[in-house]
């Protein structure tokens, strides 16, 4: 496969990720999606209206929007998965946004060429205790 993601290079991917979630930074979370990226979320049919946000602009107004309403978010990772043949990845992290108290969530990533995210979902679950 042409312009495959090593191990390493999704590594430093995810933790580039969550620091970038972690800092309020959507600008640089959006940079890893491609320019007509697809995105399914339940938070986004909250915000938008709709479940699936279509494209990188779009993609930063949602987030920037969630961003503002939300005031902070906090990701702790728990782990990863990789699967180098469809360059999938899923991570699994808890999400606290504002004072809200934390959620499980896991996040499906689906890179194409130039190792930027085509198709991404976001699913969340119960509350979670950090310790």
């Amino acid at each position: 496969m042409t312009n495959a993601m090593t191990r390493d290079q999704v590594e430093a991917f995810v933790q580039a990720w969550i620091e970038a979630w972690n800092r309020g930074d959507v600008e640089s979370v959006a940079a890893h999606y491609a320019e007509d990226a697809v995105f399914t979320s339940p938070r986004a049919e909250a915000l938008t209206g709709d479940p699936v946000v279509r494209g990188r602009r779009a993609l930063l107004a949602y987030w920037t929007l969630g961003r503002a309403k939300a005031g902070r978010f906090d990701f702790r990772l728990l782990d990863w998965s990789w699967d180098n043949e469809k360059q999938v990845l899923t991570l699994r992290y808890l999400s606290r946004r504002g004072d809200a108290e934390p959620v499980r969530a896991v996040e499906i990533m689906h890179f194409g060429g130039m190792n930027l995210v085509v198709e991404g979902e976001a699913l969340y679950g119960g509350q979670a205790r950090i310790s």
